[in-house]
C-alpha cells in the first residue's frame, strides 16, 4: 500500500493532532504518501483531499483540536453519500484510510471497510466510552481539565463553606466525572450508570456537615443530571449554600496532555503498520498497556462495562 488518507471526524478530542503527525510521518518512512482529509467524512464527499509531508505537521503536537477539522456527516448514512465517497477514494487513488474518532465514526469506518476500503479506527473521543480498549486519546486531558476546575472550586468552596456541584461532560458514560472526581477528593460522583434520588443525597450531605465537614465538591457527569436543578433541589430542601458550575467545551480544548500525546502516537503508528500490511477493517487501541487491534465490526458491538470497583473505592475514600 502506498497511498493512504487519514480522517478526523466526530467531535475533537486533545492528542488527535498528535496521532495525525505519527501517521504522516510513520507513513513517510515507510515510503507512503499520506492525505489529510478535512471535515470528516463530509471531505470524501466533497473531495476536500490534499497531501500531507513532513512539514504539514510540524508544531502540532502540543495542540488540541484538529489541523483537518471536523464535522458531523449526515450525508454518508445514506447509500448516495457513500457512493459519492467511494467514488472519490477512487479517484483519488486511495489505497486505504485512517478513521481517528469514535463510535459513530468506527460505523462508518466499518462501511468503507465493508465496501472494499481497507480501513482503521484510532479511538478519539474524551468520553472514553469505548468497550474494547482501556482508554480512548483525549480522555486523559479532559479528565485533566475537570480536575483542574474541581481544584480551584475548592478553594472557593472551603473559603465560603458552601457546596460545588460540577457538571462534566459524559452523556451515557460517567468516566469523566469518576476519574476527576476521585482524584480531586470529592464527596460526592454522580454518573449515569449510577442511579440516586434526592432524598439520599440530600441525607449524606447533612450527615457529613454533622461530622465537621462545612464545604463539599459533588462531580455530576451531565448524563445523571443537570447542575443547576440539582442545586436547586438541595437549596430547596436543606440550609447549604450549593453553587453550580457547568464545564461544557472547555473539557474539549487545550494541549493533549502527556498520556494522550504517546497514546495518539503508538496507535498512529500501528495503523500505518496495519495499512502498509494491506490489514484493513480494524480499531487500534491499548489493553494492559499493550497496543492492540481487533476487528472493527467485534468492537463496535461490545458491550461497555461500568468500573463499579472503582465506584466503590470513590464511596468509601470520599467518606
Amino acid at each position: 500500500m502506498k497511498k493512504i488518507g487519514v480522517i478526523t471526524s466526530g467531535g475533537d478530542a486533545p492528542g488527535m493532532n498528535a496521532g495525525i503527525r505519527a501517521i504522516v510521518r510513520y507513513g513517510i518512512y515507510l515510503g507512503m504518501q499520506v492525505y489529510g482529509i478535512e471535515r470528516g467524512y463530509a471531505g470524501l464527499i466533497e473531495d476536500t483531499i490534499y497531501p500531507l509531508n513532513m512539514r504539514s505537521v510540524s508544531d502540532i503536537v502540543h495542540r488540541g483540536g484538529t489541523i483537518l477539522k471536523t464535522a458531523r456527516c449526515p450525508e454518508f448514512k445514506e447509500k448516495e453519500g457513500q457512493d459519492r465517497a467511494i467514488e472519490i477514494i477512487k479517484k483519488r487513488g486511495l489505497e486505504g484510510i485512517i478513521v481517528m474518532g469514535g463510535d459513530g465514526s468506527f460505523m462508518g469506518a466499518k462501511i468503507l471497510s465493508e465496501r472494499g476500503i481497507p480501513t482503521i479506527g484510532i479511538p478519539c473521543t474524551i468520553d472514553n466510552d469505548l468497550p474494547y480498549t482501556d482508554y480512548t486519546i483525549g480522555f486523559d486531558t479532559a479528565g485533566n481539565t475537570a480536575l483542574d476546575a474541581i481544584n480551584k472550586l475548592r478553594d472557593t468552596m472551603t473559603s465560603h463553606e458552601r457546596i460545588s456541584i460540577v457538571e462534566v461532560m459524559g452523556r451515557h458514560c460517567g468516566d469523566i466525572a469518576l476519574y476527576a472526581g476521585i482524584a480531586g477528593g470529592a464527596e460526592m460522583i454522580l454518573v449515569p450508570e449510577k442511579k440516586f434520588t434526592i432524598e439520599s443525597l440530600c441525607k449524606k450531605l447533612i450527615e457529613s456537615y454533622d461530622e465537621g465537614k462545612k464545604s463539599g465538591i459533588i462531580v455530576l457527569a451531565e448524563g445523571a443530571g443537570h447542575a443547576e436543578d440539582l442545586a436547586r433541589e438541595i437549596n430547596a430542601r436543606t440550609n447549604f449554600e450549593v453553587r453550580a458550575t457547568v464545564l461544557g467545551h472547555i473539557q474539549r480544548g487545550g494541549g493533549p496532555s502527556m498520556v494522550d500525546r504517546i497514546l495518539a502516537t503508538k496507535c498512529g503508528v500501528h495503523a500505518v503498520k496495519l495499512l502498509k500490511k494491506g490489514v484493513g477493517n480494524r480499531v487500534v487501541g491499548i489493553k494492559n498497556n499493550k497496543i492492540i487491534d481487533m476487528d472493527i465490526t467485534e468492537a463496535i458491538s461490545l458491550k461497555r462495562k461500568f468500573d463499579q470497583s472503582l465506584y466503590n473505592i470513590a464511596e468509601i475514600v470520599s467518606l
